[in-house]
């Protein structure tokens, strides 16, 4: 691939970042869209706090072979594990082959973390891809503390 099909891979994450709002809250809304051989084969977003992040979403969608795979994540996958399973761990699991990544997780859970692990694993990972246009959006929710109670009718 190259930086711009990396763009528009991580732009049509960012549109199903925004399908996240306003079940996802209190987690941030996270898109991801899965590629093989330059086509969208699966796509996912943040669900309910205790129903799948997105890159499990675009997971289930797709049930072929993941060899070859790129995921494209709005924010750096998860490294812990809360109410659900870590997405790094899932992806490594998975055998995805690389993963690109808007914008790292400030949460002190993660903050570079699950990018980590995934290069651990020998997964290639490209940072920043898109971050100025996805991080305009994506900013104001990285902000909300992981509190159960939110005003989700401010976020529609």
């Amino acid at each position: 691939m190259n930086k711009q099909s990396d763009r528009y891979f991580m732009g049509i994450a960012l549109a199903e970042s925004k399908k996240a709002l306003p079940d996802c809250l209190p987690n941030p809304p996270v898109g991801c869209v899965l590629v093989k051989s330059g086509e969208i084969v699966a796509r996912g977003f943040t669900r309910r706090p205790g129903s799948d992040h997105a890159e499990a979403s675009a997971l289930k969608e797709y049930t072929g072979s993941l060899r070859g795979v790129s995921a494209y994540v709005t924010l750096e996958p998860c490294s812990f594990q809360g109410r659900t399973p870590s997405c790094a761990v899932t992806l490594i699991e998975k055998g995805v082959a690389e993963v690109f990544v808007a914008l790292r997780d400030p949460d002190e859970r993660n903050n570079g973390k699950g990018i980590q692990m995934l290069v651990n694993a020998g997964i290639s990972v490209e940072e920043n891809v898109f971050a100025e246009d996805v991080a305009k959006f994506l900013s104001p929710y990285l902000a909300i503390e992981n509190h159960d109670v939110v005003d989700r009718e401010k976020f529609r």
